[in-house]
């Protein structure tokens, strides 16, 4: 093979770093400066980063002959997917490296606040034998309560079983029967999970349908004898809410490795409290973890500079047709779209490629579809490249319908999910450049695609859209397009309303309580 240059400009494991060497010529340059590293950055054909490096729309431009980015983590937020994609640069990054570590960090911070074993060495170091200050509780015989079921999720059930706990789960994207072959019970909400639960511990990506996942509402629900784990992301809990429930010892703990801002600030309330267990983001902090990342992404590198297939792709780095690359985004869009509208378990999502477009051959559509579908409740985890596997994965069946009938439009997508509540459907199209939606539930529409929009399943009375109009009005929050389909008149309808400006779930709440309104989603695109 011949012998690329390779920059590695953040700090990597020695193991990966010297597995590098075997097949390229490599500068390891950690802590580069970004005009220096905009000066060299054409020199290289790969690139390996952790989070420390931006590779920005600037440095990939710069970077003429680029062919692939390493990222030797989890998170690709400090990489531009997209612009490394219209480049045709691969992005690969290693998921599965800290698995384990996060794992078995959340089981240390179970035990750690259950026996209040730093607060006791704290003392003990004072001088001070305290035994009966530090009466602690047991595993053995309580219930786990773990908000999603992915990877790590799933690693800690296994755990948690050999302390003979109890384990249940809430995550609307895995099936029953994912979860019996983990021997967990899985609850279809997630408050009936906080009520029962005595540790509650979360693993689910950061998403606008996760911010605050965990606030007020949710902490004093749990029982007084519970404890809060956070090994994921700090924006899933409300900290200044769990600030005042743990001070008014409310619930009996809280252990957390992340943080809202990090590193947080010294006068951080949550410092002062004795019922806490806080760590500085340790949870793939490991020796074993680095090495496996570092080694991951390089195999991977090697594996692309050999022609063979790489395991860990983040983008689909190919020439896609003008035609269809309208259609790929619209796809994305429509998924996310109908994952937002979504509060049931999912079986079977249809997806019917409607018209001319029917003729193209292009697997990117679908999986572009399942990408979008997935994407609000896994985050960064789900692509293009193992979008179709994770479905596979949570028994989530992908069907693909081709037909070249068509209705306005010559070439439509529609959706059709299959829940256990029942069925969902939405389609929608390109047109003149713009992504469309065209129905929801068999609503017909024709509105255009925006990032923030509000759904409002209503029962169709005079006045109902001046009330939502001065709910929306009152919060600041400006309206820029709107449609309402209907069936038949003062029946149930679907109002769309396309607005400039995120809302919150007081916003909701509000609009929730509006006579006839059924049900508010709020989708972020």
């Amino acid at each position: 093979m011949e012998r690329y240059k390779l920059l590695v400009s953040d700090p990597i494991a020695e193991s990966g770093l010297n597995k590098l060497k075997e097949f390229f010529e490599v500068d390891y340059r950690p802590g580069l400066p970004k005009e220096e590293l905009l000066n060299i950055i054409g020199d290289y054909s790969a690139l390996v980063v952790r989070s420390e490096t931006k590779v920005t729309k600037e440095v990939i431009e710069k970077a003429k002959n680029l062919k692939v980015i390493g990222r030797a983590g989890v998170g690709v937020d400090n990489i531009d997917v997209e612009e490394a994609t219209r480049k045709g640069i691969l992005v690969i990054n290693a998921p599965e490296g800290n698995t384990i570590a996060a794992c078995e960090h959340t089981i240390g911070l179970m035990l750690a606040i259950s026996r209040k074993i730093p607060q006791a060495f704290s003392l003990l170091k004072q001088g001070k034998w305290e035994r009966k200050s530090f009466i602690g509780n047991e595993l053995y015989g309580k219930t786990l309560g773990l908000v999603g079921l992915g990877r790590i999720g799933s690693e800690v059930a296994k755990r948690a079983k050999s302390f003979k706990m109890r384990v249940i789960a809430y995550d609307p994207f895995i099936s029953p029967e994912k979860a019996k072959e983990l021997d967990v019970e899985l609850y279809s909400d997630l408050h009936s999970l906080i009520k029962e639960a005595d540790y509650i511990s979360l693993h689910l990506p950061l998403t606008q349908e996760t911010k605050n996942l965990i606030g007020k509402k949710e902490l004093e629900m749990m029982k007084p004898t519970a404890y809060l784990i956070n090994c994921a992301r700090g924006g899933l809990v409300d900290e200044d809410a769990l600030y005042e429930v743990l001070k008014e010892k409310k619930i009996a703990g809280a252990a957390l490795d992340v943080f809202k801002n990090e590193p947080i600030n010294p006068d951080n309330p949550l410092l002062t409290l004795d019922n806490v267990v806080l760590t500085p983001h340790l949870g793939a902090s490991t020796q074993e973890a680095q090495e496996k990342v570092a080694l991951i992404v390089a195999e991977d590198i090697i594996r692309f500079f050999k022609g063979e297939m790489v395991s860990h792709a983040v983008n689909l780095p190919i020439q896609i047709s003008p035609d269809i690359l309208p259609f790929v985004k619209l796809g994305e869009k429509l998924g996310k779209l109908l994952a937002q509208i979504t509060n049931a378990n999912p079986e079977e999502l249809e997806i019917k490629i409607c018209g001319d477009l029917a003729q193209k051959i292009e697997t990117s559509l679908a999986s572009a579809v399942v990408k979008g579908f997935l994407e609000p409740i896994l985050g960064e985890d789900v692509n293009l490249i193992n979008a179709m596997a994770m479905a596979k994965d949570r028994r989530l069946k992908i069907v693909e319908v081709r037909t070249e009938e068509m209705d306005t439009y010559r070439s439509s997508i529609r959706l059709r999910l299959k829940t256990e509540k029942g069925i969902i459907d939405v389609s929608g199209t390109v047109s003149r450049g713009q992504e469309r939606v065209l129905a929801i539930q068999d609503y017909y529409l024709d509105l255009a695609l925006s990032q923030y929009l509000l759904i409002a399943f209503h029962i169709d009375r005079p006045g109902i859209i001046g009330k939502v109009g001065t709910v929306l009005g009152k919060n600041n929050i400006n309206i820029a397009a709107m449609q309402v389909g209907r069936k038949e008149i003062g029946k149930d309808a679907v109002m769309v309303l396309v607005i400039d400006n995120p809302v919150d779930e007081k916003v909701l709440k509000e609009l929730r309580e509006i006579e006839n309104i059924k049900e508010v989603y709020y989708v972020c695109l």
